[in-house]
């Protein structure tokens, strides 16, 4: 009886170690790493779809059309002026595109607003010179929202992948600069 009890106890000793490294192998499987912050982790999205062209403007009211590019990653971020975690988002994401990824492009497009003064006032107060911020002057985010870039939280980043395709998101403001953000990717910029 004894001898039982301790095979079961080991048989469940065993299922919780295997559950208590949350995809381990999960790169080699063809997923991506684990990437968290805080209460959210990177979630994948199917059906993968091409990014469409956006319409937008850039902070001096410049038209611009912001497309992914064919062998880079995309980050998209939507954010919004009276977001709190935005304005710790912002700022690691400019940190990010300071640091000079390899074939990574980012986008931040404000929400919230089109008024140009309210949200230059915003990001003056962050340290995000680095960051290519656009404003959805004509909707076409909140159009592509709908379809694809559903904003399920503030900030929301979504990751397009070197094809084009939108490949997850993650809400929040998440650490890209750590060993998990680099690690995810890398992931992305490996395939090819």
């Amino acid at each position: 009886m004894r001898d039982e009890a301790l095979s079961r106890r080991s048989i469940l000793m065993a299922a919780a170690a295997s559950l208590a490294v949350p995809h381990a192998g999960r790169a080699q499987d063809g997923w991506p790493p684990v990437f968290e912050a805080g209460r959210s982790q990177f979630t994948l999205v199917r059906p993968r779809a091409l990014m469409p062209p956006l319409r937008l403007q850039d902070l001096h009211g410049k038209d611009v059309t912001v497309a992914a590019k064919p062998g880079r990653i995309t980050l998209v971020n939507f954010w919004a002026t009276w977001c709190a975690a935005c304005k710790l988002d912002l700022p690691m994401l400019a940190r990010l595109a300071g640091s000079r990824v390899d074939r990574l492009d980012i986008v931040a497009i404000c929400t919230d607003t089109k008024d140009l003064r309210k949200i230059r006032t915003f990001l003056g107060g962050l340290a995000v010179q680095n960051l290519a911020c656009y404003v959805d002057a004509y909707g076409a985010a909140a159009q592509a929202s709908t379809e694809m870039f559903s904003i399920v939280g503030m900030p929301i980043t979504y990751l397009v992948g070197t094809d084009g395709r939108v490949e997850g998101y993650i809400t929040g403001a998440p650490d890209w600069l750590s060993t998990a953000g680099a690690r995810l990717l890398q992931f992305y910029r490996e395939r090819d």
